[in-house]
C-alpha cells in the first residue's frame, strides 16, 4: 500500500524572471501564493537622466544569477522544485529582454521544465491576482484595467486572464513620460514622476492651469500637456530667472492635478460605457499617491469597486510575471524554444 505522503500532489512551483527595462527581478509563487519577490534597481542611469539601454543590458547580465539566487532562497525552494520558467517577453528593451529570455531558456532546458512566456503589460493587469495568502481578495471579471506608466497609458476591458481588450490608448506619450519630461524641465533627477507626488504634497494644485486635450472617444495624450508645461517655464522664467526654484510644489502639484484630471475623465467615461463595476489601477504611475486617491474616491462616490495594488507591484517585479506565468502554465501554454523576444507589443 502506497504511504500517504506519496499521493499528495505535487506543488506548482514557477519562477519568474523580469528584465524589461532597468530592474532585475525574480519571484517564486507556489501553488499561486507568492513565496518572495526579489528586485534588483539600476542606479547608474540616473546620471544620464533616463535609461541608457547597453548599459541596462549589462547591468542584467551581472544580475540576474544572484537575484534568482536570492528568490528560490527566500522562498525556501531548490531549482529541483521547480515546475516551470516564466519570463517576460515583451514589451522593452530589447538588449533587456535578451538577458531573461536567454536565461530562462537555459535553465528551463538544463531542469528540463517548460518556459512560459508573458506579456509585459499583461503582467501589470495580473498583478492583482497576487496572493501572499490563500484569504487575500482579488478582483472578478469582468473589470476595467487603467494601465498607466511610463510607456502606456491604456483603459483595458478585462474578461478573463487572458481575455483583454484595449479600449482607450494615449496617441502619443504616456502619463509616465508627462510626469518625467516635465519634471526634468524643471530640473529634477530622473526618474522625475516621484520627485514631482513628493513636491505636490507641499503645492498648491489650483496655482497654475495647463492645456488639457480634446481627444474623441477613450484615447489618451499629453504631448500638448508637455508643450504647454514647458512654455509656461519658458515665459515666467524670462520676467523672474528662478521662478521654478521658487514655484516648485505650486508647479508639480499643478502639473500632477492636470494629469490625474486626464485620467480621470475618460476613466469615468469607460466606467459609463461599459457598465463594469470594479476598476484597478497598473504600472508604475499607479504609485502615485494623487492618481491613487482620485481613484479610490471616484469609486467611493460612484459604488464601484476599487482595487489599487501595493506600491510593491506596481513598478516592474518580477510577481506579476511569475502570477501570470502559474495561470498560463495551469492552462497548458508554454513557450517554444524558438521565441524570441519582442520590443513592442500590444494587449
Amino acid at each position: 500500500m502506497e504511504d500517504n505522503k506519496s499521493l499528495k500532489k505535487k506543488p506548482v512551483v514557477v519562477l519568474g524572471i523580469e528584465s524589461s527595462c532597468d530592474d532585475t527581478s525574480a519571484a517564486v509563487v507556489v501553488d499561486g501564493l507568492l513565496r518572495s519577490n526579489i528586485i534588483a534597481s539600476q542606479k547608474v542611469h540616473e546620471e544620464y537622466g533616463g535609461v541608457v539601454p547597453e548599459l541596462a543590458s549589462r547591468a542584467h547580465q551581472q544580475n540576474i544569477v544572484p537575484v534568482v539566487d536570492a528568490a528560490l532562497r527566500h522562498a525556501g525552494v531548490g531549482v529541483s522544485d521547480l515546475s516551470a520558467i516564466a519570463f517576460t517577453r515583451g514589451p522593452g528593451l530589447l538588449g533587456s529582454l535578451l538577458v531573461g529570455t536567454s536565461f530562462a531558456k537555459g535553465l528551463s532546458l538544463a531542469l528540463r521544465v517548460p518556459v512560459v512566456d508573458v506579456n509585459h503589460l499583461h503582467g501589470h493587469v495580473l498583478a492583482h491576482f497576487i496572493r501572499k495568502e490563500t484569504s487575500d481578495v482579488v478582483p472578478e471579471f469582468p473589470f476595467l484595467c487603467l494601465l498607466v506608466s511610463g510607456g502606456n497609458s491604456q483603459i483595458i476591458l478585462v474578461r478573463d486572464y487572458f481575455d483583454m481588450e484595449v479600449i482607450g490608448r494615449t496617441i502619443d506619450d504616456a502619463a509616465g513620460e508627462a510626469f518625467d519630461k516635465c519634471a526634468k524641465v524643471m530640473g529634477l533627477p530622473y526618474p522625475g514622476g516621484p520627485h514631482i507626488d513628493r513636491l505636490a504634497a507641499e503645492g498648491d494644485p489650483d496655482r497654475f492651469n495647463f492645456a488639457k486635450p480634446r481627444i474623441p472617444g477613450l484615447d489618451y495624450s499629453f504631448s500638448g500637456l508637455k508643450t504647454s508645461f514647458l512654455y509656461t517655464l519658458r515665459d515666467e522664467t524670462k520676467l523672474n530667472p528662478r521662478f521654478v526654484e521658487e514655484n516648485m510644489p505650486d508647479l508639480a502639484a499643478s502639473l500632477q492635478r492636470t494629469i490625474i484630471e486626464i485620467l480621470m475623465g475618460k476613466l469615468s467615461r469607460a466606467v459609463k460605457e461599459t457598465g463594469v463595476k470594479t476598476v484597478v489601477i497598473g504600472g508604475g504611475v499607479s504609485a502615485n499617491s494623487g492618481v491613487r486617491q482620485a481613484v479610490a474616491d471616484y469609486c467611493a462616490a460612484k459604488g464601484i469597486t476599487a482595487f489599487i495594488p501595493p506600491r510593491e507591484f506596481t513598478t516592474d517585479n518580477a510577481a506579476m510575471v511569475a502570477t501570470a506565468g502559474y495561470f498560463k502554465y495551469l492552462k497548458g501554454e508554454f513557450c517554444p524554444y524558438s521565441a524570441t523576444p519582442y520590443a513592442r507589443v500590444t494587449i
